[in-house]
């Protein structure tokens, strides 16, 4: 049996799942959080609900990645490295040069790095993930699953920002959005739900988490998004600010008395979003268990709402209407009580929760049956997908 290893390495973070294929089985899924700081935790869950977990201080990612294929083999998960065939790497921006899954090739791999303005927190850790893997398992195929590549092929009204043609086109500047992964799972799991053909489905995809974005979807395919250029802009998230006037960050510069923009960059993504506005925590459990008594807290959650009511409301205008809404990420997947403060803010599309089938937050149609569009909750399944791509390429 083939195995293959999906890698999503973020700035602080190694998430990773081992499949064994073709039988697309779970075999263990991980993630190393806290990297190269104090109070690093290594996670392995498999088996039965079985779970082992150790701290580790300031874990670095190549004694990270190190770990992972110790613990692998001393809870005889595999028996060798020999067994993993292939290692598949989620990349967020691929820009205009990656429509599809790619092998990983040196050629590949300074692309990648090339690309690192689109999304600076991201693709450089992406890009050294694919390094340490390949001293590693230096004889093992490697792939790249990117995140941007369900969005390139964005009708252009919506891909481009209104600035000289020339300028947008020279530089490459539009809407590359994120999360694409995710949101292509979603499309084609909600056409399944829906007992539909992918390409006759319109959907508004809500991938809610830490870091959260919406969809349009016509056709089965991505008509319009939340994220931009780089995966700053669009709803408020965890850290980051979301849509803002740009003439914030020279204002900033000057006011902060700041020389570097990045440092203001470096705000808007890190210390901003409902972590900056509750002032508590960027994590919507922590924030609503404040909201009664705190009012910072209560106004960030209405915050986050109220910036998802005006995407979903647009692109509900803009697809003249949809088969369905569905919910996912994290925040979108666990909070009932969420996802119904925002179906009561879209009732002017005359749209319904059940009450029953929304407190239990299993798959599937949570809408009332006369809603005049579907809700589904769809738990995303990213590491499916890029598997499934990677085996794809491995057909051809």
């Amino acid at each position: 049996m083939q195995k293959t290893l999906i890698i999503n390495a973020g700035s602080s973070s190694l998430k990773w799942q081992l499949f064994e294929m073709p039988a697309e089985t779970v075999l263990a899924n991980g993630l190393v959080e806290r990297i190269s700081m104090p109070g690093s935790i290594f996670t392995i869950k498999y088996g039965n609900h079985q779970k082992y977990q150790k701290t580790v201080d300031n874990l670095g990612q190549s004694s990270a990645v190190k770990m992972v294929f110790d613990e692998l083999q001393k809870l005889t998960i595999i028996q060798d490295l020999s067994e993993i065939t292939a290692v598949a790497h989620r990349v967020v921006a691929g820009g205009q040069i990656f429509k599809h899954a790619v092998e990983i090739t040196p050629e590949v791999l300074q692309e990648i790095k090339s690309l690192s303005n689109f999304a600076p927190l991201h693709n450089p850790m992406e890009a050294k993930g694919i390094e340490t893997m390949a001293q590693t398992l230096p004889d093992v195929k490697q792939y790249a699953v990117f995140d941007s590549q369900f969005f390139t092929d964005l009708p252009e009204m919506n891909a481009i920002y209104s600035l000289p043609y020339e300028i947008t086109q020279k530089y490459q500047i539009r809407r590359y959005g994120e999360h694409g992964i995710s949101h292509g799972y979603l499309t084609s799991r909600a056409a399944e739900l829906l007992h539909k053909d992918q390409k006759d489905v319109d959907l508004v995809t809500m991938h809610l988490g830490s870091g959260a974005s919406l969809a349009a979807v016509k056709n089965g395919k991505a008509f319009d998004t939340s994220m931009g250029f780089t995966p700053l802009t669009g709803v408020t998230m965890g850290t980051r600010a979301g849509d803002v006037d740009p003439s914030l960050v020279p204002y900033l510069m000057k006011e902060l008395d700041v020389s570097d923009p990045d440092e203001i960059m470096m705000l808007l993504n890190q210390k901003s979003g409902l972590l900056g506005i509750s002032g508590i925590s960027p994590d919507m459990r922590e924030i609503r268990a404040q909201e009664k008594t705190n009012p910072q807290a209560k106004l960030a959650v209405e915050v986050f709402i109220n910036r998802i009511i005006k995407y979903a409301g647009s692109y509900l205008t803009e697809l003249d209407g949809a088969d369905a809404l569905v919910f996912a990420g994290g925040i979108g997947e666990h909070n009932p009580k969420l996802r119904q403060e925002i179906i009561d803010k879209l009732s002017i599309f005359n749209v319904k929760l059940d009450s029953k089938l929304n407190e239990a937050g299993k798959e599937g149609i949570i809408s009332s049956s006369d809603s005049a569009i579907k809700v589904l909750l769809i738990p995303t399944d990213e590491e499916l997908a890029m598997v499934r791509q990677v085996a794809s390429l491995q057909n051809k």
